[in-house]
């Protein structure tokens, strides 16, 4: 029997999620869209 789990480590950095902290769990696109619009404004 072989096994399918990889075995070696990846590269992979862990993606950049701060600028999506202040949203709510649960929040649609729309509200994404919205705080990320608001961010670039006060760019």
């Amino acid at each position: 029997m072989t096994n399918a789990t990889p075995t070696h480590e990846t590269d992979e950095e862990e993606p950049e999620d701060d600028h999506l902290a202040d949203i709510e769990e649960g929040a649609g696109c729309t509200e994404i869209w919205e705080h990320l619009s608001e961010q670039r404004d006060d760019d």
